[in-house]
C-alpha cells in the first residue's frame, strides 16, 4: 500500500518529533537539537540526538535512526504501515484505501482561513479601549493610522481564551487552531491564546495571505516571556522562506531591495516612502530568503542595526548572499542608530543621501577590519593590511582586487604587486585548507555505515563520495538536476547507496520534495537511520556544491578504477577515460 505523499505530510505536520518521542525519553535541549538516553540500547551518556528542524532523530551510539514513523514502528512493535496508521489515528488523518486524497490542501486552506480571522480580530481589538496601549504604543512610535490600517496591526488581548472563543464561533475547531499555531496547549492539555497582551504584526506572503504573526511585548508588562513571540513554523509558513514587508515591497524593488532588521523598522522606511524594503523573520537571513529576492531585484542593501549584534548580523548576511550574483552594498548608519531611530531624529532626505553613499561589501569589511587598528603605531598599517590581504582574498572577482589592491598601494605605499601577491598565496592556504576540510567531511563523517553498509570497507573512498553526495541531495534537493547531468545510479559502486539515490531520483520526480517521512516505505528501519545521519551530517551544511562537484569527481575515478581493475582494458583507455573526467570538471 503506498500512501500518498500529502497525507504523510500532514501526519508530520501534526506530530512533532519532540512530543512523540518525549513520553518514552526524557530529552533535554542542546543547542537547537534535543539530547537523551536512547531507548533502544543501554548507555549511560547520551548520545540519543532529536533534529526539531527537519523532524529526524539518531543515535550516534548504535546508529538507530528515523523520523516519527519509524521511531513509532520501532518503540512499539509495529512495522511502518502500522506506525503511519497509529500515528494518523492519534492525529485525526484519513488515509485513504485508493487514489489522491487532499487533506493536507484542506488543512493549509483551514489555518489560512484561521490567520484571516484572527488577524481581524487583533486588528478590530486595537482600536477597543482594552488595545488602546497598543494603540499609542505604535503611534508613540511615529506611526500614522494609515500606516497601521495600511499593514493590519493588531493587539492581543490580555486574556487566555478571547481569541479561542471567537475562533469558537466561527465555527473553527481548537485542533485546526493549534495547527495554525494561534494556540498553544499546555501540559494538562488544555488550550490558550499563544498571544497576549502584545502588539501583533500579521505576515502576509506574497498572495496577499496571512500566514503568521509576529507579537511584541506590551512595554510595561514585566512578566511577558520575551520581547517577540513569533508563530512557529506551520503547513503554511517556514520563517526561512518569507520575509516581513516582502507583500508590499515586491511592487517596488525592481531596482533595489533594502534589507533591515524589524517589523518596526519595515513599517518605518515604508511610511517615509522606501517601500522596497524588508526584513527577515525572527532569524538570521537564509539562503532561501536570498534566492527568493534574486527574482525580483537588482541590487541588496544591508541597513542592519549598527551594535556588535547587528555587526554579526550583517556579517552572515553578506556570507549568504556573496554566491547570488548581485550587487551587494551595506549602510553604516552614523551613531549607531537604526533606521527607524535615523528618520525619526533627521529626515526621509536625510536617509535617501544615506542610503545612495551605501558602501560595497568589501568596503564595508575593509572598513570594519579597521576597527581597533592604531595607525600612528609603526606595525598599524602592516597588520592591516595584512587583514585587508585576507578581505580581497574570499572574492572570485579579479576586477575587485586588482582595484582595491591599487586603492591600498596609494594609501600605504605597499606595491600594489606585493598586495597581490600576498592576496595570492591567502588564496592559496585557504583553498588547501578547504579541501582539506571538505576531503575530511567526506571521508571521516561523525557516523559508521560499516554495518549497514558493509562493501564499505572495501570500497571506503568510493562510499564516502557516495554518501557526502546524498547527504547534500538530502539537504539540497535543487542540486539532484546538476548531479544527474554529471552521473547516474551506475556510476555508485555499493547496493545501499545505488538504492538510495533511486529514491531519491524517484520521489524527486513524484513530489518535488524529499522527506525522510517519504523514504520509510522503501528502505528498512536499519537504512532509515543510514539516511538519516546522512542527512544530518556536517558535509552538507557549508560550501554544499563544491561539496556534491568533488563527490562527484572522487566517484567518477573510483568507479573508473574499479572498472579498469574488474574489466581490464588498455591503459590509453583508461587514460583517456580519466581525461574526460577532468575536462568535465573544467567544463571544455
Amino acid at each position: 500500500m503506498a500512501i500518498p505523499a500529502e497525507v504523510i505530510s500532514e501526519i508530520k505536520y501534526k506530530n512533532e518529533i519532540a512530543e512523540i518521542i518525549s513520553p518514552y525519553v526524557n530529552l533535554k535541549r542542546r543547542g537547537r537539537n534535543l539530547i537523551g538516553l536512547c531507548p533502544f540500547h543501554n548507555e549511560k551518556t547520551p548520545s540519543f540526538t532529536v533534529y526539531p528542524e527537519n523532524g529526524s532523530f539518531y543515535c550516534f551510539g548504535c546508529g538507530v535512526g528515523g523520523d516519527i514513523f519509524t521511531f513509532t514502528s520501532m518503540i512499539e512493535n509495529l512495522d511502518y504501515i502500522e506506525s503511519v496508521k497509529l500515528l494518523a489515528e492519534r492525529s485525526g488523518v484519513d488515509i485513504p484505501e485508493n487514489g489522491y486524497d487532499d487533506s493536507m490542501s484542506r488543512l493549509k486552506s483551514t489555518i489560512l482561513e484561521i490567520n484571516r480571522e484572527a488577524a481581524r480580530f487583533y486588528h478590530k481589538y486595537l482600536f477597543t479601549p482594552g488595545g488602546k496601549w497598543a494603540l499609542d504604543y505604535l503611534t508613540g512610535r511615529g506611526l500614522a493610522i494609515q500606516t497601521i490600517k495600511h499593514f493590519g496591526l493588531g493587539c492581543a488581548p490580555d486574556s487566555w481564551d478571547d481569541l479561542i472563543n471567537h475562533l469558537k464561533s466561527k465555527g473553527y475547531s481548537l485542533g485546526d487552531m493549534f495547527q495554525a499555531n494561534v494556540i498553544s496547549k499546555n501540559s494538562r492539555g488544555g488550550y490558550f491564546d499563544r498571544f497576549r497582551n502584545r502588539v501583533i504584526f500579521p505576515i502576509i506572503n506574497l498572495r496577499g495571505n496571512v500566514i503568521a504573526f509576529s507579537a511584541r511585548a506590551n512595554p510595561n508588562d514585566t512578566k511577558a516571556a520575551g520581547k517577540y513571540v513569533n508563530t512557529s513554523d506551520t503547513p503554511v509558513y517556514k520563517k526561512s522562506e518569507n520575509l516581513y514587508g516582502f507583500n508590499f515591497a515586491k511592487n517596488h524593488c525592481s531596482e533595489r531591495i533594502i534589507l533591515v532588521e524589524g517589523n518596526m523598522d519595515v513599517i518605518s522606511l515604508h511610511q517615509a516612502g522606501f517601500e522596497n524594503t524588508v526584513a527577515a523573520l525572527g532569524t538570521a537571513f537564509t539562503v532561501e530568503q536570498a534566492k527568493l529576492l534574486s527574482r525580483y531585484t537588482k541590487e541588496i542593501v544591508i541597513t542592519l542595526d549598527a551594535d556588535a549584534a547587528g555587526q554579526k548580523a550583517v556579517k552572515r548576511a553578506l556570507e549568504t548572499l556573496k554566491d547570488s550574483g548581485m550587487p551587494i552594498r551595506v549602510l553604516v548608519i552614523p551613531d549607531g542608530k537604526d533606521p527607524d531611530d535615523f528618520i525619526k531624529k533627521n529626515s526621509p532626505e536625510k536617509f535617501k543621501a544615506l542610503l545612495e553613499g551605501a558602501v560595497t561589501d568589501i568596503e564595508y569589511k575593509l572598513y570594519m577590519e579597521s576597527a581597533g587598528i592604531d595607525f600612528s603605531k609603526n606595525d598599524g598599517g602592516l597588520l592591516y593590511l595584512k587583514k585587508a590581504a585576507a578581505v580581497l582574498a574570499d572574492t572570485t572577482d579579479t576586477l575587485t582586487v586588482d582595484m582595491y589592491a591599487g586603492k591600498l598601494s596609494e594609501r600605504f605605499g605597499v606595491s600594489k604587486q606585493t598586495i597581490l601577491n600576498t592576496v595570492k598565496d591567502i588564496k592559496t592556504k585557504n583553498a588547501k585548507q578547504e579541501y582539506k576540510k571538505e576531503i575530511a567531511n567526506v571521508i571521516n563523517p561523525k557516523y559508521s555505515a560499516n554495518d549497514i553498509n558493509p562493501q564499505k570497507r572495501f570500497l571506503k573512498r568510493a562510499c564516502m563520495a557516495e554518501e557526502a553526495i546524498i547527504s547534500v541531495l538530502l539537504n539540497h534537493p535543487d542540486s539532484i538536476t546538476y548531479a544527474n547531468e554529471k552521473l547516474t545510479a551506475e556510476n555508485f559502486l555499493t547496493d545501499l547507496n545505488r538504492k538510495v539515490f533511486e529514491i531519491i531520483n524517484k520521489l524527486s520526480k513524484e513530489t518535488q520534495e524529499i522527506d525522510v517521512s517519504l523514504l520509510g516505505q522503501y528502505l528498512s528501519s536499519a537504512e532509515i537511520g543510514y539516511v538519516v545521519s546522512l542527512l544530518n551530517s556536517n558535509s552538507a551544511k557549508e560550501n554544499a556544491h563544491k561539496v556534491l562537484t568533488d563527490s562527484i569527481e572522487i566517484l567518477l575515478y573510483e568507479c573508473l578504477v574499479n572498472k579498469k581493475e574488474t574489466d581490464g582494458g588498455s591503459d590509453e583507455d583508461w587514460v583517456n577515460q580519466l581525461q574526460s573526467i577532468v575536462d568535465n570538471k573544467k567544463g571544455v
